[in-house]
């Protein structure tokens, strides 16, 4: 092994020549652009994703230029030709690394993994000697680009544990040493890796180590708890009660453990009612009988876990729990009650030939009634590209839908036992949907209703300060001076209380910039939210708000876009719609603005700033008649809005020729002095 791997990616970046000698690249993104495309193999990258990822902010000549100097870096030390073991191959479009299949130690890792033999499994194990490119120091920027990739393999490593670790038929048998250092490695790097400490507890056990086994249990739950705020999962439990079992009874052989390669056994855990709604993702059905299809199921799953855990107020059970009931045909109702969620999703894969059918559905489990189905078609030419895109699309479906479950649950309890959740979802079921002066009072009661009974409530304190938002884009507010300062105070307490909650830093961080006029503290919220959360919609929807505001109205068009692609069941979606119009606006293109601002006002006819943006458009793209139509019901809804007061309203743009236009368009369009 030794002699053929000339490219380590697991811990340190390791490169040997052709010749056996190490490879110095030039620079570290000469080192980490031979890396990425490695993690590519012959799927290779497009120049223009290279070029922009690798040197953001560079011009696109600039950074083309970087880009083949780094290439030409590489190219020293792996120089193109007939009979060359590795070289890249590139044209005017993409690169790609080419080499044979032993070259990089994850390829042969990969492969490994996929044989799935006990020999195998040992081999993959010692390629394993820490995470993807841990020992690298990737700069901001790559390290997001990277993080996707450095996730994937982390969980084939913990796939890869358990699977050893239950392969193991006694103490002493081969691959022990290298399941247990492996194990030891993950730990290392992620003290909360579950799967890792299940592996060292089987193995104490079959060593007649009992003590040892507790004590890995023990060190395993003070870990979750201190990192994670979180219980260990449901198969950890069950495999120490069976030891416990055994102690109980004297009984020293190993007791019998659910098998996760074969049929398992389902363990019940203690129904637990969460404050916040509560989801079991399922493994997916195979329904092509292809072993490969089957990862490629599994590892949407994953995906899909994994995102729905960045949203802070959903409690998501952990994959190796659902999973427990792989390969049976169960009741979901049963599933809520074993499992203590409340709802439940469901899916299939198909493969033909090179084409993929992907359903899914989301049941409510106390119930067994569908809230959502959809089904996602594609290729296996961009496979982890189209699994991302599953994954962040079936998300951004499932979480309105789960939030509007949610609502109607609280609007079923007798109000004496409101408690501050359920406060903050009756306010959440008026500010989301309808846009008038007493629904924006009622919205503001019943979440400074939550905050009374939950002085921590981040959230509450967010949508507590968009609802003043909401009173200043619409003229309600009566003392500027006091309300602003609420809505400040309240915005700056849900980011502090919120920097690890993507959704109070979007709401936060959206009042803070459009009431309080702070431009740079919205934008850094913000884009630490999307930090948090990359499937959140709404901070991309509040990031296309204040790139139009710094003037950038491209990026804002695209972020919007982004919003309206990962929750197209949203009902702020008005709201996305909006900031596109706003943004074409901004962008001089006013026939686009208007089409936008339209959307958005069928979604709500009251929507006063797309009723602003319309009649601004239509008055620049010389549609006289249909501006002073909007211009008549602006002043249907906000009768007190003048041009000396519309400041009041108006978004704090940057570029003054922003606010000066859209000042002037409104003045055309017919908007009283």
């Amino acid at each position: 092994m030794e002699a053929i791997v000339r490219i380590r990616l697991f811990g340190d970046l390791e490169v040997t020549s052709p010749e056996h000698r190490p490879v110095r690249f030039a620079t570290r993104k000469s080192s980490l652009l031979f890396a990425a495309l490695v993690l590519a193999g012959r799927r290779g990258h497009r120049r223009e994703q290279l070029a922009e990822v690798f040197w953001p902010g560079r011009s696109d000549a600039q950074a083309r230029n970087n880009l083949r100097q780094a290439l030409v870096d590489i190219r020293r030390w792996f120089p193109t030709s007939s009979d060359a073991a590795i070289y890249v191959e590139g044209d005017q479009d993409a690169i790609s690394l080419i080499a044979g299949p032993d070259e990089a130690d994850i390829w042969i890792f990969d492969r490994k993994l996929e044989g799935g033999r006990n020999a195998d499994l040992v081999f993959a194990a010692d390629l394993y000697r820490g995470d993807l490119l841990a020992g690298e120091a990737i700069p901001d920027g790559l390290d997001e680009w990277f993080a996707p990739y450095q996730a994937r393999y982390q969980r084939k490593a913990w796939q890869l544990v358990e699977r050893l670790s239950l392969a193991l038929p006694a103490a002493g048998a081969a691959g022990e040493t290298a399941c247990e250092d492996l194990a030891e490695r993950l730990l290392a790097s992620d003290p909360t890796a579950e799967a890792a400490h299940r592996a060292l507890i089987r193995i104490h056990a079959r060593r007649g180590h009992e003590n040892a086994a507790f004590r890995q249990f023990e060190l395993c739950r003070t870990a979750l708890k201190r990192h994670l705020d979180a219980q260990p999962e449901a198969q950890t439990n069950a495999l120490v009660a069976s030891l416990q079992l055994r102690e109980q009874t004297g009984y020293q052989q190993p007791a019998p453990e659910p098998d996760m390669t074969s049929q398992p056994q389902v363990f019940s855990v203690p129904a637990k009612q969460h404050d916040q709604p509560s989801v079991a993702v399922m493994a997916f059905q195979n329904l092509g009988g292809d072993t490969e299809q089957e990862y490629f199921a599994d590892g949407i799953v994953e995906d899909i876990v994994t995102a729905l855990a960045h949203f802070r107020h959903l409690f998501v059970i952990a994959r190796n729990s659902s999973f427990a009931y792989k390969g049976r045909a169960v009741d979901v109702k049963q599933v809520g009650r074993e499992l203590g969620v409340r709802y439940v999703v469901e899916g299939s894969v198909r493969r033909a030939s090179d084409r993929l059918r992907i359903t899914c559905q989301l049941i409510d489990a106390s119930t067994g009634a569908h809230l959502w189905a959809d089904r996602f078609d594609g290729t296996l030419t961009e496979v982890f590209d189209l699994q991302d895109q599953i994954a962040s699309s079936i998300v951004g479906a499932i979480t309105p839908k789960v939030e509007q479950a949610e609502i109607e649950r609280a609007k079923r309890k007798p109000t004496e036992n409101l408690e501050a959740y359920d406060y903050y979802l009756r306010g959440l079921a008026i500010s989301d949907r309808t846009i008038s002066r007493g629904a924006a009072n009622d919205a503001l009661r019943l979440f400074k209703e939550a905050i009374a009974r939950d002085p921590e409530f981040a959230l509450a304190y967010g949508r507590a300060a968009r609802c003043y938002a909401t009173r200043k884009s619409n003229g309600w507010m009566i003392d500027r001076t006091e309300e602003i300062a609420e809505a400040t105070r309240l915005a700056t307490r849900a980011v502090d209380l919120g920097r690890e909650d993507a959704m109070a830093l979007s709401f936060g961080g959206f009042v803070l910039g459009y009431v309080s006029g702070n431009l740079e503290e919205s934008a850094a919220c913000i884009d630490q939210a999307l930090v948090l959360n990359p499937n959140l919609a709404a901070a991309w929807g509040y990031s296309s708000w204040v790139n139009i505001c710094l003037g950038a109205p491209d990026k804002a068009v695209e972020h919007a876009a982004r919003a309206m692609r990962l929750s197209p069941l949203d009902p702020r979606l008005f709201s996305w719609q909006f900031c596109t119009g706003l943004a074409y606006f901004c962008g001089e293109h006013y026939d686009d603005a208007v089409l936008w601002a339209e959307k958005a006002l069928r979604y709500q006819p009251n929507y006063a700033s797309a009723i602003r943006v319309a009649a601004a458009s239509y008055a620049l793209a010389g549609r006289a008649e249909e501006a002073k139509e909007k211009i008549a019901r602006l002043c249907e809804l906000a009768p007190t809005l003048r041009l000396s007061n519309l400041a009041d309203v108006l978004p704090p743009f940057r570029r003054l020729d922003d606010r000066n236009r859209y000042i002037e368009a409104l003045r055309k369009a017919g908007l009283p002095e």
